[in-house]
């Protein structure tokens, strides 16, 4: 299998990657083909896919802020069962991040992760019977595995197909790099958050009304899931 970054549209391998997304996340998560250009072009935004036998079968994007020292998995996406997709995308990943890590001259405190969770919201999951990895239930429990905890907010987020509708049905979860951390700085959350959905220039009043009840907090805990 081989790992492999994307860094414009014109790529074919990009048109592969966005069929599926379209088919493990509901249309709200998916950010159209051509305003996809300006972000894959980003240094800072990391997009790979995962090759096997000339097909992309996984994809995974991420980044790392080296001022917030916090790192943040925007998807992973596993396309087809019993190929060791997922733990190959996430050694890669890890493997990248320590490079990152090493070239700012940082140590990541940790690294946010959102994850559907299917108890609050089934009619907004994604069309994971398609893809058993990818159901919500099985993704809590590797996030789970990995030490990722959510965060103890109700969390929105804006839509990504720029209509700026409110996604619930979501939890926002951190893995500190430091297992015996219990809470991270609201400001932290709300910081990252703010830089996180630039890109998004409709948001929602939920969004918004998140954002200020958060900082009304000095610290978040972090719970299981």
């Amino acid at each position: 299998m081989q790992y492999v970054r994307i860094r414009s549209i014109e790529d074919k391998l990009f048109a592969a990657m966005h069929r599926l997304m379209g088919v493990v996340f509901p249309p709200e998560e998916v950010l159209a083909f051509e305003l996809w250009k300006e972000p894959i072009e980003d240094p800072a935004i990391h997009v790979y896919v995962a090759i096997h036998e000339g097909e992309v079968v996984g994809a995974t994007e991420y980044r790392y802020d080296p001022k917030l020292r916090v790192a943040m998995t925007d998807f992973t996406i596993i396309g087809r069962p019993d190929l060791g997709i997922g733990r190959f995308l996430y050694a890669n990943r890890e493997k990248d991040l320590s490079r990152l890590q090493k070239e700012s001259g940082t140590i990541a405190i940790g690294m946010f992760a959102e994850i559907y969770d299917p108890r609050k919201d089934e009619a907004a999951l994604p069309g994971a019977g398609n893809v058993n990895p990818m159901h919500p239930a099985v993704r809590r429990e590797v996030l789970s595995h990995l030490g990722y905890r959510r965060l103890d907010i109700d969390y929105v987020h804006p839509s990504w197909d720029h209509e700026g509708k409110a996604v619930q049905g979501l939890d926002f979860c951190f893995r500190p790099a430091d297992d015996e951390i219990v809470s991270i700085p609201a400001a932290l959350v709300t910081t990252f958050l703010r830089q996180y959905y630039s890109a998004l220039p409709n948001k929602p009043q939920e969004w918004f009304d998140m954002m200020a009840n958060i900082e009304l907090r000095t610290d978040i805990a972090l719970l299981p899931i």
